[in-house]
């Protein structure tokens, strides 16, 4: 495409406004700010994200934990999605201590069965397993997209709503110089 039909709004021309020069500026700001910033945005939280799931990899541990008492099967579905449901473990902490806790276990288990549970570094029990390097790049780019559209969407908004301003008060002009113009041709049709 020819550079200088690219830049028309730019260019000298008779018909052009003061409007349509506000309004190429503000297209252009608007696309310059929503994909910096979505960029920026989504960057940022991507190395957010894929440093907490590091993190998470560095300080949960799986251990081998006894079930406290028996896992009702039918209960599971109040508690997750996966089947799992909420059960008294006993584990060993990282200082050699015994410690209780309660935890999601799969359902129908007895008690004394074995299970792996996830602590953290001082032996308290962590919700899940910690998300693997692979999740954790899934997730981080899912995270980062999320970040990017919230920060281009207001802008794309602010500058779709300067247009619409620009195009009333266009078509109000438009509407004055017609009433201006109009009388001369003629009796109206119709």
């Amino acid at each position: 495409m020819n550079p200088t039909r690219r830049m028309w709004r730019w260019r000298s021309n008779p018909l052009r406004r003061r409007e349509d020069v506000v309004e190429a500026w503000i297209v252009l700001a608007v696309w310059v700010i929503a994909v910096a910033g979505g960029v920026l945005a989504g960057w940022v939280t991507a190395q957010a994200a894929e440093q907490r799931f590091a993190e998470q990899r560095a300080h949960r541990h799986a251990v081998r934990a006894v079930l406290v008492g028996d896992v009702p099967y039918g209960a599971a579905a109040k508690w997750s999605a996966d089947g799992r449901t909420r059960g008294s473990v006993r584990w060993t902490a990282p200082d050699g201590t015994a410690r209780t806790g309660r935890t999601l276990v799969a359902g129908g288990l007895k008690a004394g069965a074995r299970v792996t549970v996830w602590q953290d570094d001082r032996g308290r029990l962590a919700p899940t397993a910690p998300t693997s390097r692979g999740e954790g790049h899934v997730e981080a780019v899912l995270f980062a997209g999320a970040a990017a559209l919230a920060v281009a969407a207001p802008v794309l908004g602010a500058g779709a709503v300067a247009r619409a301003r620009l195009d009333r008060r266009r078509m109000a002009q438009w509407d004055q110089e017609w009433d201006l113009v109009g009388p001369w041709w003629g009796p109206k049709a119709g």
